[in-house]
């Protein structure tokens, strides 16, 4: 029997994940982590923290299976984007900032005033506050003593694969996602950091690989912190919205994958990158393999939010979740029900941009308020889709992953409000499961990627948009943009105000 090991590294959370080679899953076990905010704006976690969680939740996996640790044939790992990894010259950890850290807005401003144009014609996107670079250029002036210490910056999920193999090693899906390649090269560049203000950091780059290449071995002393066999293969790894779209099932040029998870992620592939300056990001994965990217923290984790705020709020319920899929089943959709702006987190629209309901009666009850919940992320999910293809990007269908993909009623809202076929995923941890198939090409177990997503991913359901509804969800949409502008200036008046205290 075939076993590969998909790790998923995000923010807090590290989740080990063992399949067999049809893709089922055989045991899971995940641990969360500890975020620090020593100031404002900074989000910091410990590293050997962090290690040291991947090390039980990998034993622990294992022994679920009851496998004995040598049957598993390749690891892969997949990790959140951006923030920022720091070793010195022993390997011992520098700094972890995560991809929620805002100290380097103000910076990323200045980067972007100063040449936004020319970081869009290299890396296709433009500086932004938890980007990587933008983070390390921001060490590197405000402190200069931990950048003199930095021998090696690296990634999320690179720096577990660092304590497996002892390598520095990072991919181009990661790297590029990140800002730190020239595209569609998919290669470092003297000009590029130059622009960041990092000719000096060079250096500090890790190798580059192809996500899918194996990169190193299991050393004698990550087998004992986890229970594996030493010298079992690890890859180099991926962004983990590239990992969770492969774990769905999307591969093709011009299959979409949106997650409606903590961020609104939004990504087509193609065998070419788009250049657009609209867009945030494009990644690239392999030979003629791009994804271009739009994502905001605009999805289920408003839903969330309500749940712990207003469901919860005089007593828990034994399932919220499923209380809240009852209550919107129980409304029929009218033109004239409340809307809802999910942006209690912020917006790419602007810093400004706040949450709200609108168009409230007496008459409406909870279950109003979350169709209007619902439908708001769907709206901001189908705002990015927008923005892809009037960048020209061919959208045929969608696969939905995240927590949303777990309602019975959020796909149909996807598919009916977006109007494409929209299908979810059989298996809940894609961003693992599409780390174990690149594991799997790595050791030749698949040749290519569309042999192992064939082989490891399966629907789960199917959802055809139903014509019927086009013209209310289009009507809703319409006004949802008209309500968001009308608002705008209120909501500048009310960041004035915390800008002032």
């Amino acid at each position: 029997m075939t076993y590969l090991l998909g790790l998923d590294a995000g923010n807090t959370v590290i989740k080990a994940v063992l399949f067999d080679g049809e893709g089922r899953q055989c045991a899971m076990h995940a641990l969360d982590g500890h975020s620090s905010a020593p100031r404002p704006g900074y989000v910091e976690r410990d590293l050997d923290e962090l290690w040291a969680n991947a090390g039980t939740a990998i034993r622990a996996c294992i022994e679920k299976a009851g496998i004995d640790p040598r049957q598993i044939d390749g690891i892969g790992c997949a990790g959140h984007g951006n923030g920022l990894y720091l070793l010195d010259r022993d390997g011992a950890p520098v700094l972890g900032v995560q991809s929620l850290d805002s100290r380097a807005a103000g910076l990323a401003t200045e980067l972007t005033a100063a040449a936004g144009d020319s970081f869009q014609d290299i890396c296709l996107q433009k500086p932004w506050p938890s980007q990587t670079p933008t983070l390390l250029a921001w060490v590197k002036r405000h402190a200069p003593d931990l950048y003199g210490r930095t021998a090696t910056a690296l990634l999320c999920k690179d720096f577990i694969t660092f304590r497996l193999t002892g390598e520095r090693v990072s991919d181009i899906s990661d790297m590029s996602g990140c800002g730190l390649l020239r595209l569609p090269e998919g290669r470092y560049d003297d000009e590029l950091l130059a622009l960041y203000g990092l000719a000096d950091a060079r250096h500090m780059l890790p190798r580059l690989a192809d996500p899918a290449e194996i990169v190193g071995w299991v050393t004698a002393q990550a087998a004992a912190q986890t229970g594996l066999a030493e010298g079992t293969p690890v890859v180099a790894g991926y962004f983990d919205v590239i990992a969770s779209a492969m774990g769905s099932g999307v591969v093709a040029p011009g299959d979409a994958s949106i997650i409606a998870g903590t961020w609104s992620i939004n990504q087509v592939f193609s065998d070419t990158a788009v250049n657009d300056p609209n867009i945030f990001m494009v990644a690239k994965f392999g030979a003629g393999r791009f994804v271009t990217i739009e994502s905001s923290a605009t999805s289920a984790a408003n839903l969330e939010w309500y749940v712990r705020e207003i469901v919860e709020r005089y007593g828990e319920a034994a399932d919220p979740f499923a209380l809240c899929n009852e209550r919107v089943a129980s409304v029929r959709p009218s033109h004239d029900d409340p809307l809802f702006h999910p942006y209690l987190f912020g917006s790419r629209l602007g810093a400004e941009c706040r949450a709200g309901f609108y168009g409230l009666a007496g008459w409406h009850g909870d279950g109003h308020l979350l169709r209007a919940l619902f439908e708001g992320v769907m709206f901001e999910h189908r705002r990015h889709i927008d923005v892809l293809s009037k960048a020209g990007l061919s959208i045929r269908k969608a696969v939905l992953s995240g927590g949303g993909s777990r309602s019975p009623h959020w796909p149909q809202i996807f598919a009916d409000g977006i109007g494409i076929p929209v299908a979810t995923a059989e298996v809940r941890e894609t961003g693992a499961l599409g780390a174990a198939i690149g594991a799997g090409i790595g050791i030749g177990l698949f040749d290519t990627y569309e042999t192992g997503i064939a082989r490891m991913t399966r629907p789960r359901g199917n959802f055809l948009p139903d014509a019927g509804m086009r013209m209310h969800y289009d009507r809703r949409y319409a006004m949802f943009g008209r309500v968001r502008d009308a608002m705008r200036s209120i909501w500048i008046d009310l960041q004035q105000e915390i800008l002032a205290r």
